[in-house]
């Protein structure tokens, strides 16, 4: 869908009451499902784009300068200017585009200077590009439980705590901040730098301060699902010219292009010394995306006007446990996660599909999906899913009480009471339809 069109009408049934409600065959067993259209979601098309924005790709496609280092001055180019705004939008000193999340996650790890070899912290629950980047940086994931709200335990951090851990790496998973302030404190402590994965927290802020500048730098996501969207790409940013430099000529800046980066002065280093991994972002998507920041604002109201209403509306339900925040408003929107204690949350999940609403149990069995630990086998020898679970036990029996339903900015509030009634549904009916035969 495009930003400039209205999403169509979802078909609903004439509202009901709560009593109502309790009655209502699921979709599951053959009644009739709460909504009969497409759950809107990016890969069918409902990302938040405006013709501004293709306007400002195809400026990009016709000046045919698609490398982002060419005649022109850092500052007249579509990847300097993206930057630059970057720079001005997170309050940062630095900022570099690049060519993934995964991308800026490992040079943010190279840049900081964590020696190969080294173990790096992070949580069990997050997405699988997170143990990868690690690896891309040629370290090791060191893999940490979560609490019942899915963030990282500084508790078992902590009572776990290894002098190979050289790095932390927090993660603000599924938008939600984790305790990064403590978090901070913690690796200050420990004197070694704080990494944030930012990547599916484009925008969210902690207490008026935004996710990704409380550690040595921050790392996003531009693919498709994210706040900013150019179907692959994204950036870093940080205070931290060492760690920035050494990023840059990491990235692809060769035979003398850093100091391009560098305007008011020589670069701390030559960059001769570091390997060219050649993972820069090119001028198509970086115009693209300067488009589409002017609207980041307007993007992110939306996502926390559809997750205020769905959250507000489903608090306190019985059955199931709504994900909280570290803080009021800590939170990006763009997903509604709640867990069943004590239920079978894939079929809580496969009831709200059948109702029409997009949702995964993020530990199923017969779903790979990359964000349970178990599925990272590449870590673990290729051991069986079993053992690996064993590893990380908390996190392991949480993930299998998670349901995760995308809510997409384009949502319309009659979406949004789709789902909330799709829930309630599910969730008024649910010990009675396990008991079915």
């Amino acid at each position: 869908m495009n930003g400039n069109d209205e999403a169509p009408a979802p078909s609903r049934p004439r509202p009901v009451s709560r009593g109502v409600e309790l009655e209502e065959p699921l979709a599951l067993h053959g009644g009739r499902p709460v909504r009969d259209t497409p759950w809107p979601t990016y890969d069918k098309g409902a990302v938040f784009v405006h013709a501004e924005d293709e306007d400002a790709a195809i400026r990009a496609i016709r000046s045919h300068l698609y490398f982002r280092y060419d005649h022109r001055a850092q500052k007249e180019t579509e990847c300097g200017r993206f930057e630059d705004e970057l720079c001005r939008y997170f309050g940062t000193r630095h900022a570099l585009a690049v060519s993934s999340g995964t991308a800026a996650l490992a040079l943010a790890l190279m840049g900081a200077g964590v020696p190969p070899g080294s173990l790096v912290a992070c949580p069990g629950f997050t997405f699988v590009a997170t143990p990868s980047a690690i690896v891309l940086a040629g370290c090791r994931p060191f893999l940490v439980e979560v609490d019942d709200d899915l963030r990282m335990d500084l508790d078992d951090l902590r009572r776990r705590w290894r002098p190979e851990i050289r790095a932390v790496l927090v993660v603000h998973m599924r938008g939600f901040a984790a305790d990064v302030e403590a978090l901070s404190a913690f690796a200050a402590e420990m004197g070694v730098p704080l990494i944030e994965d930012a990547v599916p927290a484009l925008g969210a802020e902690l207490n008026g301060r935004k996710l990704g500048t409380f550690g040595a730098a921050g790392a996003f996501s531009t693919q498709s699902d994210k706040a900013l969207n150019c179907g692959e790409g994204g950036f870093l940013v940080t205070d931290d010219s060492m760690l920035f430099a050494r990023a840059v000529a990491l990235s692809g800046a060769y035979e003398g292009r850093l100091r391009r980066h560098f305007p008011h002065g020589e670069p701390p280093l030559s960059g001769l010394d570091l390997p060219l991994l050649s993972l820069r972002m090119d001028e198509i998507r970086a115009a693209l995306l300067r488009a589409e920041l002017t609207r980041l604002p307007q993007r992110l109201a939306l996502f926390h006007r559809n997750y205020a209403h769905v959250s507000a509306a489903l608090a306190g339900l019985p059955g199931i446990a709504v994900r909280r925040p570290v803080a009021p408003g800590a939170y990006l929107g763009e997903a509604f996660v709640f867990r069943v204690p004590g239920g079978d949350a894939g079929w809580f999940a496969r009831a709200l599909c059948a109702e029409g609403i997009d949702a995964r149990n993020i530990g199923a069995d017969d779903d790979l999906n990359v964000r349970a630990f178990w599925n990272w086998r590449f870590l673990y020898d290729h051991a069986e899913p079993g053992r690996i679970r064993a590893t990380l036990p908390r996190t392991a029996r949480l993930l299998a009480e998670t349901v995760d339903v995308p809510l997409s900015s384009n949502l319309t509030p009659g979406d949004c009471d789709d789902l909330i009634r799709a829930v309630r549904k599910v969730a008024g009916v649910r010990d009675t339809a396990l008991a079915r035969p």
